[in-house]
């Protein structure tokens, strides 16, 4: 399975992925997750929200245990983000029945779509829709980065728009969703344990800040005279670097665009978006009002207008306790637990249904990069953890 899907929307330059949602290279790996669900002789439908499924055993009985992650990626990202969930989800899967098993719930494999945001700019959107978390003039409000809206790409990619919405028949199906993933950072490596549990997912958010100046010509333009947004933009970067090393969380702006967008052109509009995350909600709140007001204070100084937009947060996620203990014994009760910065489908669904996650050891902490690694004996590893799981949930 590993070799199949890692051709598909590899960049030969950089060695990283660019499969976003709705285009070429995740239409490949949607045809790729059908196939692998029809050649196990699972029932595979896509739902209102574009998410695929595919069953083992009646999806209307309720109480359905779900394994699954997604499969698109960030702008050049890893092979493992994502793809190793399902990968393992289907590995899991396989290994019960040769194990032969007996199932007494029903259990389902699902790829939930647009989860890094990517192209339209909101990370979980499949997630989000189902959940209720994302409003329908919200979602179709959405464009990329060529002003392509959200509906327009589904429909181009096969897929009806008119449907899209919560799916709250969908969550009254799933007893448990448990959600595998390589870990973003190094906590497994600095323990020396291949597989562990998450205990939480920090608060975290984007803000969009607009820098507007003057446009003006860089040769012939006095630096007493400008209004430039660049300067100003720079300093927030740095304002947020500060604020976050003393509150102990994390800021980064990691995406900018500039207008005109010329060498000798001084821009009229700087705008980049922030990515803010912390351990606790306070602490968030403290870090981005710091940011704002240091973004604010340089911009008056600097004679610039600017705007700063909110354009998607995620509260603190607390696993379900219950089902997380519940993991944790079925796997021996040792295996660490440990809280990430990182946001997952399976943190939109919490709020719905009980979910939980494992993550498989990152040697280097690497991750949305194409040094993103796991090794074959560690997958493995999270593969032998997800089928014990599933059937400790669905066999029993």
């Amino acid at each position: 399975m590993w070799r199949e899907l890692a051709p598909v929307g590899r960049d030969a330059g950089s060695g990283g992925y660019r499969r976003y949602a709705w285009t070429g290279a995740d239409r490949e790996c949607r045809d790729w997750f059908r196939a692998q669900a029809e050649t196990r002789g699972l029932t595979y439908e896509t739902d209102r929200n574009g998410n695929q499924w595919g069953w083992l055993g009646d999806p209307d009985a309720g109480d359905a245990v779900v394994v699954g992650s997604h499969l698109d990626s960030v702008p050049d990202g890893g092979a493992f983000d994502g793809p190793l969930g399902v990968v393992s989800s289907f590995a899991a899967l396989d290994e019960l029945r040769r194990r032969g098993v007996e199932f007494t719930r029903p259990v389902a494999v699902t790829n939930f779509g647009d989860e890094e945001g990517a192209r339209f700019g909101l990370a979980c959107v499949g997630s989000r829709l189902t959940a209720g978390q994302l409003g329908i003039e919200q979602a179709h409000a959405l464009r990329d980065g060529d002003g392509v809206p959200l509906p327009r790409a589904m429909e181009a990619a096969g897929y009806d728009p008119d449907t899209i919405g919560p799916d709250p028949e969908r969550l009254a199906r799933i007893g448990a969703f448990v959600e595998l993933h390589v870990e973003q950072g190094r906590a497994l490596d600095l323990t020396g344990d291949p597989v562990g549990i998450a205990s939480s997912i920090w608060p975290h958010g984007r803000w969009r800040f607009d820098f507007h100046g003057e446009a003006n010509h860089a040769g012939t333009t006095r630096l007493a005279d400008r209004r430039d947004p660049m300067p100003t933009y720079a300093e927030t970067v740095l304002a947020a670097r500060r604020e976050a090393a003393l509150a102990g969380a994390l800021a980064t702006f990691g995406k900018i665009t500039v207008e005109p967008n010329g060498v000798n052109a001084i821009p009229s509009l700087v705008r980049g978006w922030l990515d803010s995350r912390a351990a606790d909600q306070a602490t968030l709140d403290t870090v981005v009002t710091a940011i704002e007001a240091a973004a604010h204070e340089h911009a008056e100084r600097a004679g610039i207008d600017l705007r700063v937009v909110r354009e998607s947060f995620t509260p603190l996620v607390e696993f379900a306790h219950s089902l997380r203990d519940e993991v944790g014994r079925i796997l021996g009760g040792e295996l660490p637990v440990l809280g990430t910065g990182a946001g997952h489908d399976a943190g939109i669904l919490s709020g719905s249904i009980p979910t939980a996650m494992l993550f498989v050891r990152n040697p280097t902490g690497v991750s949305h990069s194409p040094a993103e690694f796991a090794a074959e004996d560690d997958c493995v590893a999270g593969v032998l953890a997800l089928a014990d799981v599933l059937e400790g949930l669905a066999c029993t």
